[in-house]
């Protein structure tokens, strides 16, 4: 992404415009069209963090996907851990992803309606930490799935956007969702939900969150991070072949 935004006319500033065209498309068609807005407390604001911090995790997973294919000459070429390719590609991500963050705050304090950052915001900091180790366990798993089945590539948007709509992105999941508490308890198992949700009572709300929300995306970090490097550590004498 990096390397593609020099070649633009605005450079870096698509990282941040990239996201703001979607948040504005976003707002159009289920803010105004469909009225999910009724009831959210600054919608657009509810929407913008939603879909930046989104973004960042499933960058690193369609990214993962590709991870091996891409860097399958330098497999070949050199030696050297094959994990540095996923994760390379988790660190590139978290380096556009921090300075737009702080764009979206800045924009968040002065857009009305004009929210008030509370003492709170620094929860961002181990939430986007915990995020990152989330997304690196995501990339090593997908960067071995991907080599495995080459057509991953061609689906990963479609697994993306079913995910998209199950994280809350764009309503609360809990009043949509009120009477069927089964659904509902899978929805808030979905680890993008508890890391959406923490971030705008951090940010946006300035309140605090269940604990059983930190404890969720503490557990998927730390548990796919442990299933997805092994995973990908496993494959790891096949790297640099046609097949797995």
């Amino acid at each position: 992404m990096s390397g593609s935004t020099r070649k633009n006319l605005l450079g870096y500033g698509w990282l941040f415009l990239n996201p703001m065209l979607s948040v504005l498309a976003y707002s159009f068609i289920f803010g105004f069209i469909l009225n999910t807005a009724r009831g959210v407390e600054n919608f657009l604001g509810f929407l913008v963090i939603g879909v930046f911090f989104f973004q960042y995790t499933l960058k690193c997973m369609t990214g993962g996907a590709g991870a091996i294919r891409s860097g399958s000459a330098m497999i070949k070429a050199f030696q050297f851990p094959r994990a540095a390719l996923p994760i390379s590609i988790v660190v590139r991500n978290l380096l556009d992803f921090v300075p737009t963050l702080a764009v979206m705050v800045i924009v968040l304090i002065v857009v009305p309606p004009a929210e008030t950052i509370t003492w709170r915001v620094i929860l961002i900091i181990p939430l986007v930490l915990l995020q990152t180790i989330f997304n690196v366990g995501l990339a090593c798993f997908m960067a071995r799935f991907g080599h495995r089945i080459p057509d991953l590539s061609n689906i990963t948007s479609i697994i993306g956007r079913f995910w998209l709509y199950g994280s809350g992105v764009f309503f609360v999941i809990d009043e949509k969702l009120a009477d069927k508490p089964t659904l509902l308890a899978v929805m808030h198992a979905n680890p993008m939900y508890s890391v959406l949700e923490l971030s705008r009572n951090c940010i946006l709300y300035g309140v605090d969150s269940p604990l059983w929300m930190w404890a969720s995306v503490v557990l998927w970090a730390f548990g796919l991070l442990l299933f997805g490097f092994l995973y990908f550590w496993r494959g790891e004498e096949s790297y640099g072949r046609h097949r797995a």
